[in-house]
């Protein structure tokens, strides 16, 4: 017993003088110690959007052994949340966590790296960006803004928002002021409504005081947090202006290029798994969110046929304005929707039918 005992301690210390002659993580093996600012254009109380931000510092480190630090700071701390690629472009920090949508007022394009009314979902946002050229032409176009943006987090699809009133008809559109943001904003402005772009912080005192009639904000989970349901009654479905709005990583862009190799490697890979860890968290937080704020009181509505076939027909008229005075514009949306269309070719085979036989087989 005393000769095996001997034996086994001898090999465990021969396997640690072995291990002990193994290089470190090659990640490490000169490479640079490197602190970054990222401003958030999310509160801290919006544990999901903010805490993807914090989830893809945490990666960034651990996968460099501490060497990449990417310090967090939610909007207001530095710059106001729709400020934040600004501050990016102008390198007051080197990157924000964002939606690229929130700066279509500067181009139109921006809001493809987000999302579009009546555009891709979850799934197909990724496919498109990942596998159908989406992150290089988005990055042929943030390039004239000094931004490198990397796919980081995606909500799936929203709801509708909160309303005052009851929406029947196209009628009740008319003169409706409501918080909206992107070009969903103009596409409802054709058919009456006043949009207004709130950062998310703000839009629950405007609902209580009455200075907008309706918000979206993105679902269950974070509209609970919020608190829509104490001022806004009716809760509409489904958020068609958002199937699956993309958040981003940007980076500006001088920063992005002086990065070594192995680094923009660990900040893509980081960004991917920040992207898939939104999405799960909101699946699996969701449903249960859903259920309280109906027991709260929240009337679920889906939107009238007659509303969505408007809203349809005039985002197909405004892409049709912009393509033709906005190259920019017209690049990236010939590609989206080209993808959007033979994507949903597909998914009407097998996609949409499995689903739609698990609804209604789970509600029996």
């Amino acid at each position: 017993m005393l000769k095996r005992r001997k034996l086994i301690a001898a090999a465990a210390t021969g396997a640690a003088a072995t291990a002990a002659t193994f290089p470190a993580p090659a990640i490490a093996q000169g490479s640079p110690e490197i602190k970054w600012r990222l401003t958030s254009s999310f509160p801290k109380s919006l544990d999901t959007l903010y805490g993807t931000a914090e989830i893809l510092a945490k990666q960034v480190a651990e996968l460099t052994d501490g060497r990449f630090q990417i310090q967090v700071f939610a909007a207001g701390e530095i710059v106001p949340g729709l400020q934040a690629a600004d501050a990016v472009s102008n390198a007051t920090v080197e990157c924000c966590h964002t939606a690229s949508y929130y700066y279509f007022g500067k181009d139109p394009t921006f809001a493809f790296g987000t999302a579009v009314p009546f555009g891709l979902n979850y799934r197909q946002m990724n496919a498109w960006n990942y596998l159908g050229g989406g992150i290089e032409l988005l990055n042929e176009f943030y390039k004239k803004f000094n931004l490198y943006g990397l796919p980081c987090g995606n909500t799936g699809a929203q709801m509708g928002g909160w309303f005052r009133k009851e929406i029947k008809t196209v009628e009740d559109l008319k003169g409706l002021k409501m918080r909206i943001a992107g070009l969903a904003g103009q596409v409802l402005a054709r058919l009456g409504v006043v949009p207004q772009q709130i950062a998310g912080g703000d839009i629950y005192p405007a609902l209580e005081k009455g200075t907008i009639d309706a918000a979206e904000w993105v679902g269950p989970y974070d509209d609970e947090k919020l608190g829509f349901h104490k001022v806004a009654q009716f809760y509409y479905y489904p958020g068609w202006w958002e199937g699956g709005p993309m958040l981003h990583l940007f980076v500006n862009l001088e920063k992005w290029n002086a990065l070594p190799k192995n680094y923009r490697a660990v900040l893509f890979n980081a960004c991917a798994y920040a992207n898939h860890w939104m999405m799960a968290k909101y699946d699996a937080q969701n449903p249960a969110a859903l259920k309280r704020l109906v027991a709260a009181g929240a009337q679920l509505r889906p939107f009238p046929s007659e509303v969505m076939q408007a809203c349809y027909n005039a985002a197909k008229e405004l892409y049709a304005e912009l393509a033709a005075k906005n190259a920019d514009f017209k690049k990236v949306h010939d590609s989206y929707m080209a993808f959007r269309n033979d994507s949903y070719f597909w998914w009407q085979v097998t996609e949409l039918t499995f689903d739609a036989f698990q609804v209604r087989a789970t509600r029996t």
